[in-house]
């Protein structure tokens, strides 16, 4: 899976909005805490908008705030909110590819990786990004040294 920039900075301005929650925060103190480009990152707080993840506020102490508890936004939710699907196979949803021959089973196995991707980024929480304290399942995963290393 690649996360992409637009994700990346996605997911860190919605943690942004977790930690300060239930409070508003400007698109500025949010750029500026996490060093993103202010008008990419008014771009994409318009796309959690839309995906009604979070609500804007005008005014004086205007600015931003999520539209749920942070523990109630899991991290895919915002990704999919950017980004769209969280696996794809060639700009396709993997049960929309059909293979022939040798590669006839391919799908599945693509299939596995969408369902090995959301069983983590939709067991995440804000919340738990925020805190630190991951889910027991996924803090398994990131425990081997090997998990760390590149490949």
């Amino acid at each position: 899976m690649q996360v992409s920039a637009r994700g990346d900075y996605a997911v860190r301005a919605a943690v942004g909005l977790a930690a300060a929650y239930p409070a508003t925060i400007s698109s500025q103190a949010l750029a500026d805490e996490q060093a993103l480009p202010r008008k990419f990152l008014e771009a994409i707080l318009g796309d959690l908008r839309r995906a009604g993840l979070i609500h804007s506020v005008r005014g004086a102490d205007g600015g931003y705030r999520l539209a749920r508890p942070p523990d109630a936004v899991p991290v895919g939710a915002v990704l999919r909110a950017v980004d769209g699907p969280l696996a794809g196979v060639r700009g396709r949803r993997p049960e929309e590819i059909e293979y022939a021959g040798s590669a006839a089973h391919l799908s599945e196995l693509w299939v596995a990786v969408r369902a090995a991707v959301r069983g983590v980024l939709d067991e995440v929480t804000l919340a738990q990004v925020v805190t630190g304290r991951l889910p027991a399942r996924v803090r398994r995963l990131v425990d081997p040294p090997d998990a760390w290393q590149p490949r």
